[in-house]
């Protein structure tokens, strides 16, 4: 419960302002955000290593088995959104990592966060990498694509495919100004009808093991790690 109280007093400010918006900045699961970025200070600072970072499609994946390299770093937390990642960025940079790669966004969508202000968040997380640790390599991928005929798949991520292809566009348009390397998994999951391939899904948003294996694929094939 402290860690709970703790993290609502962080997201106060941006909580409160966004009470006269359609959205609020708090990630869909604050108490698991709590206790799993507490988890993550207290662990020993080793510089150099990979990061994955996200929400609950990035916390799901065995990367160490995934990429067989027993120093990657998940960071990722179920219920996570850009606002959540802001404000536990420095925790990762001050581990100065080789290589950081993001995906964040799809629980912005779900809490009608709009398309520009997601945006905005992912290059101020950019940014904020880039000047605390500037040697690091920062991954931008892309968001999944859902799929709505699965009747499993919650209700708040439904009808977000042009949302998602927005964000997308906009985070590989602007990759070489913004001196971050844009990662298109989109392209590689989506199936003839523009929806997630129900072989990559359980629920028509989460992955599924051939789901991870595709993901290690294409960062392998793409020669990102």
């Amino acid at each position: 419960m402290r860690n709970y109280v703790l993290l609502l007093s962080l997201f106060l400010a941006s909580a409160t302002l966004a009470q006269t918006r359609t959205y609020d900045t708090l990630p869909n699961l604050p108490e698991h955000y709590a206790e799993r970025y507490e988890v993550f200070k207290k662990e020993p600072i080793v510089m150099g290593q990979i990061i994955m970072v996200g929400n609950s499609i990035t916390e799901g994946g065995h990367w160490k088995a995934l990429l067989n390299d027993s120093t990657i770093i998940n960071r990722g937390i179920s219920g996570d959104v850009t606002f959540g990642v802001l404000n536990r960025l420095q925790e990762m940079t001050d581990r100065k990592p080789s290589k950081l790669f993001l995906l964040i966004g799809i629980n912005d969508l779900s809490r009608n966060t709009p398309d520009e202000v997601i945006i905005k968040n992912i290059f101020v997380i950019v940014e904020k990498i880039q000047a605390a640790s500037p040697s690091t390599t920062i991954y931008v991928q892309s968001i999944f694509p859902t799929n709505e005929s699965f009747k499993n798949l919650n209700e708040k991520f439904v009808e977000k495919s042009t949302h998602i292809i927005t964000v997308n566009k906009q985070l590989s348009k602007h990759a070489e100004e913004r001196k971050y390397v844009f990662v298109d998994l989109y392209s590689y999951f989506i199936d003839d009808q523009g929806r997630m391939n129900g072989k990559f899904t359980s629920d028509g948003l989460h992955l599924t093991p051939a789901g991870y294996a595709q993901w290690t694929e294409i960062l392998k094939k793409g020669k990102y790690l």
